[in-house]
């Protein structure tokens, strides 16, 4: 028989275990793994954030592209909820089909110029005679440094940096930028954005991730509710036009919940679905809108501190997903009514956005 310090020696070794074993699973929490190399040889990560309610996100730093955001329906079942591929090959040729980080200014900037501060900037057009998306190469095509972040035990985050150099694309500074993205017990995805430069410069960070809550299929039943009354008219190559108009009586309005679908028929024929921005009601972290899916019963809730929200409906994906961008205004730099996306030293900027998943 056991002595009753021996006792207690076997004890304290169940007990230092079943720590090991309990830190094990939360470091499990957080992974990393190799995804490839660039055709320039550059190294990429893939990192997995799991949380304790069955969601894992997967981000690679090449574009901070999201691969896989798997969430569960209403019946437990996970599937990955946003347009992705399985390989770093596929994604160097995928633009702009991926859930990538879009900057230094998402959107478009009309015929690819700007005056700041009495100096002209040129940038690239590289959609048709306007400039989109940071142009052609922008932040989802840059290797971004990635590292894991200690969440503690409700979350699990991975942090990206860039340094966006002066004159990079066009634009004026060095653009120093840190994207995190956070999963929380919650079901909620979070991506807080911040930046500092060193010449005054226009910023728009916005995620491009093309959303599917039924997992395949189209979007096109995908029921959407907006909190905006407001959005911003634009020309035939999607340059607004300064005016900020009600979507009340046009096929915009999306403060019933409508499935996505519906109004096709009532937009221009040459978009093939909606590719528009919205004004969000309200000020600070508001709510943006509500995306479900009846089949597999999954709701979406968009929460933002961006005044703005790019509904594109996969238009050229054959309406496989859809996206909810939230940003500032397309052509801000240009629109002196718009609120303004310039960025000067000593200010930081910063913004977030969080996607938050439930199942009904």
């Amino acid at each position: 028989m056991l002595t009753f310090k021996a006792h207690a020696i076997v004890s304290l070794l169940i007990f230092l275990m079943g720590l090991n074993d309990s830190q094990g699973a939360a470091l499990k929490r957080i992974e990393e793994k190799d995804f490839g190399k660039t055709q320039e040889g550059e190294a990429v990560k893939q990192f997995t954030l799991r949380n304790s309610k069955g969601m894992s996100a997967k981000i690679i730093t090449y574009g901070g592209i999201i691969t896989d955001l798997e969430v569960p329906d209403k019946n437990g079942k996970t599937v990955n909820v946003v347009l992705g591929k399985k390989d770093l090959e596929s994604y160097l040729n995928a633009y702009p089909s991926a859930a990538a980080l879009i900057g230094r200014v998402g959107n478009r900037i009309a015929r690819g110029k700007f005056t700041l501060d009495g100096k002209e900037y040129t940038l690239a057009t590289n959609n048709g005679r306007n400039h989109l998306h940071g142009g052609k190469k922008g932040f989802d095509k840059v290797v971004w440094h990635g590292k894991a972040l200690s969440g503690g035990d409700h979350e699990s985050a991975v942090q990206l940096h860039y340094l966006a150099k002066d004159g990079e694309e066009g634009y004026p500074g060095n653009l120093n930028v840190t994207v995190t993205y956070t999963l929380t017990d919650n079901n909620e995805f979070r991506i807080d954005y911040e930046a500092t430069t060193d010449k005054a410069t226009p910023i728009n960070l916005t995620n491009h991730a093309y959303f599917n809550l039924d997992g395949s299929g189209d979007i096109l039943n995908h029921e959407l509710w907006l909190n905006a009354s407001q959005y911003t008219p634009t020309d035939e190559e999607l340059i607004p036009t300064g005016e900020i108009a009600n979507v009340k009586g046009t096929p915009l309005d999306f403060k019933t919940p409508t499935k996505l679908g519906t109004r096709f028929g009532e937009l221009p024929p040459k978009l093939n679905g909606y590719d528009h921005n919205f004004v969000i009601d309200g000020q600070g972290m508001k709510t943006a809108g509500r995306l479900t899916a009846a089949r597999s019963g999954r709701v979406m809730e968009v929460r933002t501190t961006e005044p703005g929200v790019q509904l594109y409906t996969g238009n050229h994906v054959k309406h496989e997903g859809v996206c909810l961008e939230t940003q500032h205004y397309p052509d801000s730099i240009n629109q002196p009514k718009f609120p303004s996306t310039v960025l000067r030293p000593g200010e930081n900027f910063k913004s977030t956005t969080v996607f938050a998943f439930s199942a009904k």
